[in-house]
C-alpha cells in the first residue's frame, strides 16, 4: 500500500520528520516481528514514525528501511545516517497534508 511521493511532497515529510526524535530502534536482530508490530501500532497514533538503526546491525539500511516499509504497509521517505523515516497516511483522517 505504499503511495509514490514526488520530490517536493518527500521533502515536505523529510521537514517535518526533523523536529521529532526516533521512536523505535532496530539492534542486531535486525527486523524482528516485535519491531514490525510495535512501528505498525505506532502509526495508529501518527502518521510519521522515525526509527533509529544501531550500529550493530550489519545489513545495508536502505534495505532495512524497505522492509519495515514493506512489512507495515507505509512508505520509505528517507535514510540519513542511521536514522530511517516512513510515512503512513491516516486513511479515516489525515492530519498531515501533502503539497501537490
Amino acid at each position: 500500500m505504499a503511495i509514490s511521493l514526488t520530490s517536493k511532497q518527500r521533502a515536505h515529510l523529510r521537514s517535518l520528520a526533523q523536529t521529532i526524535k526516533a521512536t523505535h530502534q532496530i539492534g542486531k536482530d535486525g527486523v524482528t516481528p516485535e519491531v514490525v508490530a510495535s512501528v505498525d501500532e505506532a502509526f495508529n497514533t501518527r502518521e510519521i514514525v522515525k526509527l533509529s538503526v544501531l550500529k550493530t546491525v550489519d545489513e545495508d539500511l536502505r534495505s532495512v528501511g524497505e522492509t519495515v516499509a514493506g512489512r507495515t504497509r507505509s512508505t520509505l521517505v528517507e535514510v540519513i545516517g542511521r536514522k530511517i523515516v516512513l510515512y503512513r497516511p491516516d486513511p479515516d483522517d489525515p492530519k498531515i497534508v501533502l503539497p501537490r
